[in-house]
């Protein structure tokens, strides 16, 4: 009894949060004994080289803007005798005729709670398609506690139709030598200081200004010299960034490395003496979690999710006070002994996530679905 899966999140969105989550999902299960009950799909040859459990490749046919989902999923999953279809990227792409039981991952309701922060295109799609999505799927997995609220809440779906399956880091990330990482960055990306990093793009949710403020405070009374780095594609936001830098005279204390490649990230978290995620609002937050594998001392705002996903191994500060992340800050800069113990706490935190663990609890979820037809 096969379930589709689609996969086209696990390319088109590779270094996002989804991306990562469909890739990884996909990779663990896999490896499980029961892997040849799952049927990805995703249009074009790009995909060949994800080498997951099948390489179908989908001339995609220019006559219809949603081709996908109009015509070309309903037809194939019938076709194949798909029993349950999920898709891991906030339901967005689901079928537009339903063939079979339907299973979506959403990771957070971020367009519903902070609209003005999403692109317009992005919320268009999302505030269009998500009545019908919480309407026609038969399941919903989210990754945390926070989104699962949220989901009941702001759409009445019931609670036990709803999984919790947390997230993970990458086994990328892990503990390395400082000084190999900064050699690395050195010559790559011409970071030779000591820093403190933020990685999460620069949404006005995710607070960068905040830090920024916050960073201004801590450098005057530190002894030694930090650089703050923020690595990351520019968006539209970055003007104002950019402007606000220049008003706290802080041209010479923040780097912009630009976009980094997913395999280049775990250098800028083992290289940090501190990584800080001031986000207002997160549906999981990955980061922290990133920065946590690879040892490096953690400070996160104390709303939505992060408090749930990082327990008691990381710092935590109101958001909206930037005087309350500065004094954190400094005293981690500071106290070489408690950076360490923190250190340490983080590494044993994220220990407990991984992704064939979650690989084990979707299968989980899927064998009940299919145990219940």
């Amino acid at each position: 009894m096969p379930v589709g899966i689609d996969a086209r999140g696990a390319i088109w969105y590779r270094g996002t949060g989804i991306g990562t989550y469909t890739y990884q999902l996909l990779y663990h299960l896999k490896k499980r004994s029961e892997c040849n009950i799952y049927r990805p799909f995703w249009p074009g040859e790009e995909y060949v080289g994800l080498d997951i459990c099948c390489r179908d490749v989908f001339e995609k046919i220019e006559t219809s803007e949603n081709y996908w989902e109009e015509y070309y999923l309903p037809q194939q999953l019938a076709y194949e005798k798909i029993n349950i279809y999920h898709v891991p990227q906030n339901g967005i792409g689901l079928p537009r005729k339903k063939i079979c039981k339907q299973i979506v991952t959403v990771h957070d309701l971020i367009p519903y709670i902070y609209p003005e922060t999403v692109g317009k295109g992005y919320l268009k799609t999302f505030m269009t398609e998500m009545p019908r999505i919480m309407e026609e799927t038969d399941r919903i997995i989210t990754v945390s506690k926070c989104s699962k609220k949220d989901i009941e809440n702001i759409f009445g779906y019931p609670g036990k139709n709803i999984d919790v399956i947390y997230e993970a880091p990458e086994p990328i990330y892990r503990p390395g030598d400082k000084e190999q990482c900064r050699e690395f960055l050195a010559s790559k990306y011409g970071i030779s200081e000591e820093f403190v990093v933020y990685v999460g793009g620069f949404s006005p949710r995710k607070n960068v200004k905040g830090l920024l403020t916050a960073y201004a405070e801590v450098i005057k009374d530190l002894e030694k010299r930090f650089l703050l780095v923020l690595p990351g594609k520019r968006s539209r936001e970055y003007d104002q960034i950019d402007a606000m830098i220049n008003v706290l005279n802080l041209q010479d204390r923040v780097c912009f490395p630009g976009f980094v490649p997913v395999q280049d990230l775990p250098y800028f978290y083992q290289g940090a003496g501190l990584f800080v995620y001031p986000s207002f609002y997160e549906g999981f937050g990955l980061p922290p979690l990133e920065a946590m594998a690879c040892a490096t001392p953690t400070i996160v705002a104390n709303t939505s999710s992060l408090t749930e996903v990082v327990g008691k191994s990381a710092v935590l500060f109101n958001p909206y006070d930037t005087l309350d992340l500065a004094e954190k800050m400094f005293k981690i800069l500071s106290d070489d002994e408690w950076a360490q113990s923190l250190s340490k706490k983080a590494l044993n935190r994220a220990k407990r996530y991984s992704w064939s663990k979650v690989a084990e609890e979707t299968a989980s979820v899927y064998q009940n679905m299919l145990a219940a037809l």
